[in-house]
């Protein structure tokens, strides 16, 4: 790897986890450079991974697609859109990313490195991106395939016949409610800490007068959909699969309370 990119043992651990080895790396050297590195070294013609992001999101969507259509036959755009999409978002990629020690690689500038980059979901599932239309451009159709196969194809897992896809926890909650007779759910914030730029808030949800979950997160709506996802748990028991980071499954044919 040419001079300031990682040293050789770390690119030789990323392409064994990624099961590619680069004919050309300087492909994979671009893949690993955020812009804020490539605009320290060269403001006038930065060399970053934003193209290739751009590539690599295609390419992860073309295969995420075929394997959904194999795994889940019969299934309707909007169900096969669903799974599409917790298995590709940004959450479930920088998951990918840091399996494969991603974070460990990527080239940061100073002041990205310094605000915590490396831990940024939205770097890490861009680099991941990167990567994925790196390895397309090195290797061609069938290694890219294999890459995305062996990364994203198990985010797709088997679902019961009848079951229902799910990526927003508060809609999934209010329907139950409504189908149950339960008053409509009601979300209060408990509390908020820390600074400005890092913030938690803790969210209860309840139905009348009565607590039914709480939950953390980074931004109010995030807590909201954390409490609500709780009180399906609660609701549902053994019903309630969790599919990704960002969506989950309900092992029946009507949201209905058991």
């Amino acid at each position: 790897m040419k001079k300031g990119g990682p040293d050789d043992k770390t690119v030789e651990r990323l392409e064994k986890a990624a099961g590619h080895a680069f004919k050309d790396r300087a492909l994979l050297l671009r893949a690993l450079t955020h812009s804020s590195r490539a605009y320290e070294a060269d403001p006038d013609a930065p060399q970053d991974n934003e193209v290739l992001e751009f590539l690599g999101d295609s390419v992860i969507g073309l295969f995420t697609a075929e394997f959904a259509l194999s795994a889940y036959p019969g299934r309707n755009e909007g169900e096969l859109s669903k799974l599409k999409a917790s298995a590709t978002s940004t959450l479930a990629l920088a998951e990918l990313a840091r399996a494969i020690k991603l974070d460990k690689a990527i080239r940061l500038g100073r002041g990205e490195e310094r605000s915590g980059g490396r831990k940024k979901p939205s770097i890490l599932a861009g680099a991941f991106e990167a990567l994925a239309g790196a390895i397309y451009l090195d290797g061609g159709f069938e290694a890219a395939k294999r890459f995305v196969g062996s990364r994203v194809g198990p985010a797709l897992k088997p679902i019961k016949t009848g079951s229902q896809t799910i990526n927003n926890a508060k809609s999934a909650l209010q329907e139950i409610c409504q189908k149950g007779g339960l008053a409509a759910p009601d979300y209060r914030v408990l509390s908020e800490k820390g600074p400005a730029h890092d913030r938690t808030f803790v969210v209860e949800v309840r139905f009348g007068d009565k607590a039914r979950a709480k939950a953390a997160g980074a931004s109010k709506k995030n807590a909201e959909q954390a409490a609500a996802e709780k009180a399906l748990k609660a609701f549902l028991g053994r019903k309630f699969k969790r599919l990704s980071s960002e969506a989950f499954v309900i092992e029946a044919e009507d949201l209905t309370l058991p």
